[in-house]
């Protein structure tokens, strides 16, 4: 790693911070690809001028993947700073109801409980959407929310969004909070500058179509927007005196929402976000470019607040005496909604490494685009047998055991080289690591979900639960 110019191991080592810890900001996003110029996409150039100065003010980390591709799944995660399928948090959109509730394992603790402890406030504007049961105001001090009861939803399930931030919290206390923006789910309809749709190319798993390309330009434009946003952040601390003592982080909780390949699956689309971390004691104008976990945000967090690391987080304090670069990086895919799946990566130096648990079912499966335009014109393309070679293999294909992909020379990912015997040997590199991987977190995806809480999940989507493991509650109820 670089040298930094001021060690970060403990904010004790900060004599001006010793005695002001300080205030530590998560500008949390959704669904945004790193889709800027300082990350290889010259489209947005000059087009995002707040994210381009945080990054000449703090560090730009240019390979940060997430734990998962989807949301709850990531936030549960990232949150305790432990892989979801470490704590049975995996399952997307868990608790949502009382027969289906998870608690957290005995010991692991939030990020919001640890600052709590250590004389922070916190708080979390925007929503939380966790996969464990817990009581907000344990966890957010300047939570004023109360339960939602006409979805019977209690504290804790999806649905609890703050609405507090610093301006609530008390005089002269640090504090640890999060500002959830949409992101890649922004409103781009008032942007005056926006992406000409004929300008684009897509990926070669998409048709080259109208509607493909729109949908590829109104990300660009998504980030455009989420420019402004942040700008707006940075101008309300900086009116507040804060930015002197404040360490802001920004990103991601997954890709592109609405580019199939991205959002829920575990390509590089799907897990790779954006990551810059700006602040005091922070080096300025600077990228590293090894390979990061979202969890190291967690991790790192805790550590500029000068607090002790449990010895249970999975992330790495990135600025710590002790750190060594990662040799790889796991994320991993199980039930989005009712569409039941598993899928594990691996992402190292040169390689995407992905394992396929459920070949039963091809790619395209039902899910939750199915009613976008984009899914629809995919089927239909693909039942005239129009759609193209590479979609059709993509999104309609066999799904394959295993796929490895050389990201240098197929940053695309449509050239599977797992069956290639010139390749077999970095085939059973990937897959030891994943098998060691899977062993060391004890992933909990190796065990099916419950009886009760898929029955759950069939109450809440009823006939859109096609996988088959749905069919026992189809008997039950004589359909």
């Amino acid at each position: 790693m670089k040298p930094l110019l001021v060690s970060l191991i403990a904010v004790c080592s900060f004599p001006a911070l010793a005695a002001n810890k300080p205030n530590i900001l998560w500008i949390f996003c959704e669904d945004l690809s790193p889709w800027m110029e300082s990350y290889g996409f010259p489209v947005n150039a000059g087009k995002t001028p707040t994210l381009d100065k945080l990054s000449k003010n703090g560090i730009r980390f240019s390979r940060c993947y997430v734990p998962a591709p989807v949301c709850s799944a990531c936030r549960s995660a990232m949150i305790t700073g432990v892989y979801q399928t470490t704590t049975g948090t995996h399952q997307h959109r868990s608790s949502r109801s009382p027969e289906a509730a998870i608690q957290l394992p005995t010991g692991i603790k939030t990020l919001p409980q640890l600052f709590i402890e250590n004389g922070y406030s916190t708080f979390n504007k925007g929503k939380d959407d966790y996969n464990f049961i817990y009581d907000r105001k344990k966890h957010y001090s300047a939570d004023t929310q109360k339960p939602t009861p006409k979805t019977g939803q209690k504290k804790g399930f999806y649905g609890k969004r703050g609405k507090s931030d610093w301006t609530t919290l008390p005089k002269g206390k640090p504090w640890f909070g999060q500002i959830q923006l949409g992101g890649g789910k922004t409103n781009t309809r008032k942007l005056a500058d926006k992406v000409d749709p004929a300008t684009m190319k897509v990926p070669p798993y998409f048709p080259n179509e109208e509607i493909f390309r729109q949908e590829w330009a109104h990300h660009y434009d998504t980030v455009r927007v989420t420019d402004g946003h942040v700008k707006n952040i940075m101008g309300r601390l900086e009116a507040d005196g804060l930015l002197k003592n404040t360490i802001v982080f920004f990103f991601s909780d997954h890709g592109n929402n609405h580019s199939l390949r991205h959002k829920q699956f575990c390509y590089e689309g799907g897990v790779h976000v954006p990551l810059i971390i700006s602040g005091p004691g922070i080096e300025k104008n600077s990228t590293r470019n090894e390979l990061i976990s979202g969890l190291d945000i967690s991790a790192t967090t805790l550590a500029l607040a000068g607090i002790e690391l449990p010895d249970y987080l999975h992330g790495k304090d990135l600025f710590g005496d002790h750190y060594k670069a990662r040799d790889y990086v796991v994320s991993a895919r199980d039930r989005c909604d009712y569409t039941i799946d598993r899928i594990r990566t691996v992402r190292t130096e040169k390689f995407r490494y992905l394992r396929n648990f459920m070949t039963d079912r091809i790619l395209l499966q039902a899910q939750y685009r199915d009613g976008q335009a984009q899914t629809k014109r995919l089927r239909e393309l693909h039942a005239k047998g129009e759609l193209g070679k590479i979609p059709t293999w993509a999104f309609f294909g066999k799904r394959p055991a295993e796929e490895l992909y050389d990201l240098e020379k197929d940053p695309h990912q449509v050239n599977n080289l797992a069956n290639d015997p010139r390749f077999a040997g970095e085939l059973k590199h990937h897959r030891d690591l994943l098998n060691k991987w899977i062993k060391e977190t004890g992933d909990k995806g190796e065990h099916p979900e419950s009886h009760e809480h898929l029955r759950a999940i069939y109450k809440r989507w009823g006939t859109k639960c096609v996988n088959p493991e749905f069919d026992i509650f189809k008997k039950e109820d004589g359909k």
